[in-house]
């Protein structure tokens, strides 16, 4: 037989796994079948090598932990301060429990980061003091900056709630109930559709609503989430393959150039990596970035694993706004030469991924990160990175 005949049968082959969307880089469509628990933004294993470096002194881990265990978050003698109603206007003016609220998820968070590294079963209790609090307290967010509280806090939530749930034997099942009812009544509907404000706030609301999901076992709201992000991030950060203009996220209205740059903060020179709200601030970009990680992250963690699909924009994000938070030069047609850094402690997670997994190099992003450790809170929703994803291979 004709040898060219013989390989018919195998680009066949090769055509129909393509056309399947097999041959292509690996992209569940679905949630996993059975989520894996501790599962937002911390694995088991990532907690099982942070505390043996912890105890074996090692660094960055040691020094990370004990500005952890210093903080304000970690004290065991906290009052939790949980209200009704929430309200947040803009910029948390009026400020009615947005900084209580924020501040609270954060210490569950760290003090269930105590708990596992010290097996102290006085941080455990605290942590549920704390969420068992507002979870009998809280019925609702209000005013405009609603959605962006309650996805940065439902963002940390979650994350303390799945290693005390899954760790620690002291929190009553019906307890862990109303946790759970908490999440899905109150904070789950003001975040799962998304936004179309600036991108950091759907974003942050995508982190909050895949932790939900993986507390609540729910996979339709995971996959709502991975949905969302998937539409978002391609319009957040952008590659010179878009075309002559970034991307625009489903349902966002903007339809012509002109409301495109606006949207973009007026930027209408746009290079690999530039994000939709570098030339506002790095501050908000670092959310918008922060939120990336974590998404990718708790999705590995899960077997879905969406660094592959936005490693190059994360990637080229996080290198151009180091090369700048470093202090190189900014060109007149970057944001008029002007740029407003303070990115925050947000690379630990993206780079450990992308750079100690993926083998990228990110010669600005690694100056950076190490520069930066250990890396502490915003007091938002980002805490003690260092601690947990420093060179992390878990």
């Amino acid at each position: 037989m004709n040898r060219r005949l013989r390989q018919l049968p195998a680009v066949a082959g090769l055509l129909t796994l393509l056309a399947s969307g097999l041959g292509a880089a690996p992209a569940a469509e679905a949630a996993p079948a059975a989520f894996t628990h501790p599962g937002v933004l911390v694995s088991r294993a990532q907690l099982d090598f942070v505390r043996a470096k912890v105890q074996a002194g090692a660094q960055p881990w040691k020094a990370a932990y004990d500005q952890m265990h210093a903080s304000k978050y970690a004290s065991l003698s906290r009052t939790p301060k949980p209200r009704s109603v929430v309200e947040c206007g803009s910029y948390s003016n009026p400020n009615y429990g947005c900084t209580d609220e924020r501040e609270d998820a954060l210490a569950a968070y760290t003090l269930a980061l105590e708990w596992y590294i010290t097996q102290d079963s006085r941080y455990a209790a605290k942590a549920v003091q704390i969420m068992d609090a507002w979870s009998g307290t809280i019925t609702d967010h209000t005013n405009s900056n609603a959605p962006l509280q309650t996805a940065w806090s439902a963002s940390t939530w979650p994350r303390a709630a799945e290693i005390i749930r899954y760790t620690y034997s002291g929190w009553a099942a019906d307890k862990v109930s109303r946790f759970g009812g908490m999440l899905r009544n109150v904070y789950l509907p003001e975040v799962v559709n998304g936004s179309n404000s600036n991108g950091n706030w759907e974003l942050s609301m995508t982190e909050a609503t895949i932790g939900i999901a993986v507390f609540l076992d729910d996979r339709t709201v995971y996959d709502k989430a991975v949905a969302k992000f998937r539409g978002r991030v391609p319009a957040y950060v952008y590659l010179a393959s878009d075309g002559a203009l970034p991307r625009t996220a489903p349902g966002s209205g903007l339809t012509t150039r002109d409301q495109i740059v606006s949207y973009w903060q007026g930027q209408s020179t746009f290079v690999d990596g530039l994000t939709q709200e570098t030339c506002r601030d790095f501050t908000h970009t670092g959310y918008g970035l922060s939120a990336i990680s974590h998404v990718a992250e708790t999705s590995r963690i899960q077997g879905q694993d969406l660094y592959p699909e936005v490693a190059d924009r994360l990637r080229h994000a996080l290198g151009l706004q180091a090369k700048y938070e470093l202090g190189a030069a900014v060109p007149s047609w970057l944001c008029g030469g002007v740029l407003n850094r303070g990115l925050g402690p947000v690379t630990e997670v993206g780079f450990n991924a992308l750079h100690n997994r993926l083998g990228y190099a990110m010669d600005n992003t690694q100056a950076l990160t190490e520069q930066q450790r250990p890396a502490g809170t915003d007091n938002l929703f980002v805490a003690w990175e260092s601690l947990t994803h420093a060179d992390n291979p878990a």
